[in-house]
């Protein structure tokens, strides 16, 4: 199938200083979970997206010295020339496929505490860690910022030796050089700090000898906000920030622009849309002659084209879509826009960050697999026999087990006790804010429709007699899971009704259900700590009841921290007047009071109640997966077919964990792969290589002999800190 002309303007290929980009797709710097602790990882999960399409695909942000340390949280480095050779690795991927390479070259300030390497940090002041930690900055003097400059050029001309393409002078987000722009933070009385030109001048400096370093080759990049505060959504406050970009305009060779307000930049579906910049960026086009980038999460072509056109933007950057479908623009230049894995915006792909793990995504289950388990998101391997499969279950495991399988060739009926597929994304998609959910089934609907070797039969409950009868060589379950009506107390689960209160507990299936409590007030007990508690509590106060969500936790909706959301969770949730108590357990309910114990001091305190939706915890719907087992004693092997449960019928855990079990049990059968093979580490095999540990008086440092073996690509990735930098 031919592209549609409308979209050949996003393949044109754009001039970047010295190097030109074959398309106008461009995968923004974005954090993997990865960085130098898995450089392997890295590199074939980036070459993946410039296969997929990608003109430039870019790094994650590279610290340039110890002293910019941000683990727990894995960041891509340059510190010396050992980094040079593991960002070969990533480089090399990339350009196979005719893309650019950039670099994006970091100092975090006041944002690192240097847990791992001990240094001291730098910033414009001495100021308090801004993520927590209890440490402090040191007051850079200008002896600090010239060797400040010095790394940021010696990491640049390591970028170029690595073969980057692009390199990042790094000026937004909150780190060092935002803040010597940011007129409240850099209060300094010397050339660095006071007025705009003074507060400019870093920057300034670091682009032109950045420039002069490198830019022989590699074009010069700044990421720069638009805005200069956070407000409300959509109307941006400038302040100084087009002065700024006025007097730098000219300078660098391309500009990548974002906002301030991290929280709509990197905006869950349920509260931001598509192309949410767009109001932020529109004076920026007209103040330079150099391309810009700038993000939005755009899955459609037709808004990418938009954008383009009106002179939004040059380069559609992405980083989430990108994860999702990192052939997103294959699918465009081939003309099958509908094949597109489109983001949800659940943000489970920051969350790898946060928790200092490889990413995942819950539309894409092979991102972060590309090394390890050799996945690729359009590829698979073809079937290993002639086996005809059922399973049994169209939630999202189901799904995706079903057209996974299906794609290989076998041939699968896939069965589904209710009228509509989707399981638990059916029914969570319909709650408030949460409809972008819906394409996690939708696309994986939509490609069964495009497999005929697939069978997808509705309304068919199976019983263990029907499962049999069906006559198949491999049975997998997946019947997902039920939200309960109790609650675990660390140790076990207990009830919580006393009297008539077990009539007005509910649950989000009661709720997704339609059966709301007929008045109020109603307590929304959260002990999930993620979304569902206040979707929850928001939908049963658009139905007009007073509500309060209570939860055992010190913040409401705890690990929604870890997809970036927590803040504008609670902030939401104030607004609609929805009442918080947070740090209390749910001690017991009657019907007309429930009593609540505080979690530090155990003091019991009673609240009106009509109702309590109990938000907690789920049970696997496993009785079919048991009852097969059951008619052969508990012997597995004793079945006429192969019998697996997988996803929320196995242990329930978010989407995406559904999403790549489905995916897994669909890739391992047949001897695909084996699913209980350990994982490699992304490492050096110590067992082939004996590294002499220096001794404590001895103050040379001692490089791994396999960081010398670049052929066989064995690369030390034990940083030093404090080395001097091999030449």
């Amino acid at each position: 199938m031919s592209r549609d002309p409308r979209y050949d303007i996003l393949f044109e290929p754009v001039k970047i200083g010295p190097v030109t980009a074959r398309n106008r797709f461009y995968q923004v710097p974005h954090c993997t979970g990865m960085g130098w602790l898995r450089p392997r990882m890295l590199a074939e999960m980036r070459g993946i997206k410039a296969e997929g399409g990608w003109g430039v695909v870019c790094t994650e942000y590279n610290s340039i010295h110890p002293s910019s340390d941000d683990l727990p949280h894995p960041s891509a480095s340059l510190w010396d020339d050992r980094d040079i050779r593991a960002s070969r690795l990533m480089t090399d991927k990339v350009h196979e496929h005719g893309s650019l390479a950039g670099a994006e070259l970091w100092y975090g300030g006041m944002r690192t505490a240097n847990l791992m390497t001990r240094e001291v940090p730098f910033d414009v002041g001495s100021f308090p860690n801004t993520e927590g930690q209890p440490f402090q900055t040191r007051a850079m003097d200008k002896s600090d910022i010239r060797q400040y400059r010095k790394w940021h050029r010696d990491a640049a001309l390591r970028a170029k030796a690595a073969g980057f393409d692009i390199v990042y002078v790094y000026a937004t987000h909150g780190y060092l050089l935002s803040n010597f722009l940011n007129p409240r933070i850099n209060t300094r009385g010397d050339e660095y700090g006071g007025s705009l030109e003074n507060r400019v001048r870093l920057v300034r400096e670091l682009i032109e000898e950045t420039k002069e370093a490198v830019g022989d080759r590699c074009a010069v990049a700044v990421r720069f906000a638009a805005d200069e505060r956070a407000d409300k959504d959509g109307q941006p406050i400038i302040g100084e920030r087009r002065d700024m970009f006025e007097m730098l305009a000219e300078l660098p060779d391309l500009w990548d622009i974002n906002i301030v307000d991290y929280s709509l930049e990197m905006g869950v579906s349920r509260f931001v849309k598509e192309a949410p910049l767009e109001p932020y960026m529109n004076w920026v086009r007209a103040v330079t002659t150099k391309p810009v980038v700038s993000v939005g999460r755009f899955t459609s072509p037709d808004t990418m084209v938009s954008q383009v056109r009106r002179g939004i933007t040059d380069f559609i950057g992405a980083a989430r879509p990108s994860i999702a479908d990192p052939f997103l623009p294959t699918k465009i230049r081939e003309g099958r826009p509908e094949d597109i894995r489109e983001c949800i915006g659940c943000n489970v792909c920051y969350s790898g960050d946060t928790l200092g793990v490889p990413i995942r995504c819950t539309q894409n289950p092979t991102m972060g697999e590309e090394w390890r388990r050799g996945w690729h998101p359009e590829k698979i391997a073809a079937k290993g026999s002639d086996s005809r499969i059922l399973v049994v279950g169209a939630g999202p495991a189901g799904l995706e087990a079903a057209r996974a399988l299906g794609k290989r060739g076998y041939a699968v009926m896939l069965a589904e006790a209710s009228r509509e597929p989707g399981g638990r994304v059916s029914r969570e998609c319909a709650l408030p804010g949460m409809s972008e959910y819906a394409r996690v089934r939708d696309y994986r609907l939509q490609a069964l429709q495009k497999l005929p070797n697939v069978e997808v039969f509705r309304e068919s409950r199976l019983g263990a007699d029907d499962v049999f009868a069906v006559g198949a060589d491999h049975v997998v379950i997946a019947t997902g899971a039920t939200w309960r009506r109790d609650r675990f107390d660390g140790e076990c689960y207990v009830g919580i009704a006393t009297g008539d209160g077990e009539r007005m507990i509910l649950t989000p299936d009661d709720i997704m259900d339609g059966r709301l409590p007929a008045d109020g007030p109603v307590i929304v007990y959260d002990e999930d700590g993620y979304y569902m508690g206040g979707v929850i509590a928001e939908k049963l106060r658009q139905a007009g009841l007073t509500v309060t969500l209570v939860t055992p936790s010190d913040s409401v909706s705890f690990w929604a921290g870890m997809t970036s959301e927590r803040w504008r969770i609670r902030s939401h949730l104030l607004r609609l007047g929805i009442g918080i108590e947070t740090a209390h357990e749910l001690d017991s309910f009657d019907g007309g009071t429930a009593r609540l114990k505080c979690a530090y001091s155990g003091a019991l305190s009673e609240h009106a109640a009509s109702a309590v939706v109990m938000v907690t915890q789920r049970v696997a719907n496993d009785s079919l997966y048991r009852d097969l087992l059951d008619r052969v004693g508990g012997d597995e092997t004793a079945l006429p077919f192969s019998l697996k449960r997988i996803g929320d019928c196995n242990a329930p855990a978010i989407i995406a964990a559904a999403i790549h079990a489905g995916h897994l049990y669909a890739r391992a059968l047949d001897g695909g792969e084996d699913a209980n093979a350990p994982l490699p580490h992304d490492r050096e095999d110590f067992k082939e290589t004996r590294v002499a540990r220096p001794s404590e008086h001895d103050a040379k440092v001692i490089a791994p002999p396999s960081a010398q073996r670049v052929g066989e690509k064995q690369i030390g990735r034990d940083h030093r800190v404090g080395a001097k930098p091999e030449t």
